[in-house]
């Protein structure tokens, strides 16, 4: 079993969802849960509309404490290959590659978001209701912050 490095992207495989998040193994060095927060860069309600059991990911490493529990990060780990040269690869998918990429299909990526023109009415609610609470959530963290309180 290797040693986890905190800072290193691992694959890793979803192993259980809860809740709060989602447990993954990592190939070949033990298992660590990723929080909700740290499954997309956008609001998380349910897991399971990010994340399915047995689906291939990958994870970085923020965290281990003393206990040995291993804190994952999925955003954290793409937006670190999104910084890397990955993006000419997102274009080929966006022109159509034929379905080449099935093979794929169990890798998580973060969802596309659709253009408004193409959007029905209630598409665009949707959206406008979840960046609205997003934005609720976070000016409420912020106040809470300010005025020394904290949210249990």
């Amino acid at each position: 079993m290797q040693q986890l490095e905190i800072g290193k992207i691992y694959n890793g495989k979803v192993k259980g969802i809860t809740q709060y998040g989602a447990f993954v193994d990592i190939d070949g060095g033990g298992t660590g849960m990723v929080h909700i927060s740290e499954i997309a860069n956008t609001f998380v309600n349910e897991i399971r509309d990010h994340l399915t059991e047995n689906q291939e990911v990958k994870v970085k490493v923020i965290g281990i404490n003393e206990a040995g529990k291993v804190s994952l990060s999925i955003k954290k780990a793409v937006e670190n290959t999104q910084a890397a040269p990955a993006a000419p690869k997102q274009h080929q998918k966006r022109s159509g590659d034929g379905g080449q990429n099935r093979s794929r299909a169990n890798v998580w990526e973060p969802k596309k978001q659709q253009p408004l023109s193409e959007m029905s009415f209630e598409d665009m609610m949707s959206r406008f209701k979840q960046t609205s609470e997003e934005r609720q959530c976070d000016l409420k963290r912020s106040t809470d912050r300010k005025n020394g309180t904290r949210r249990k």
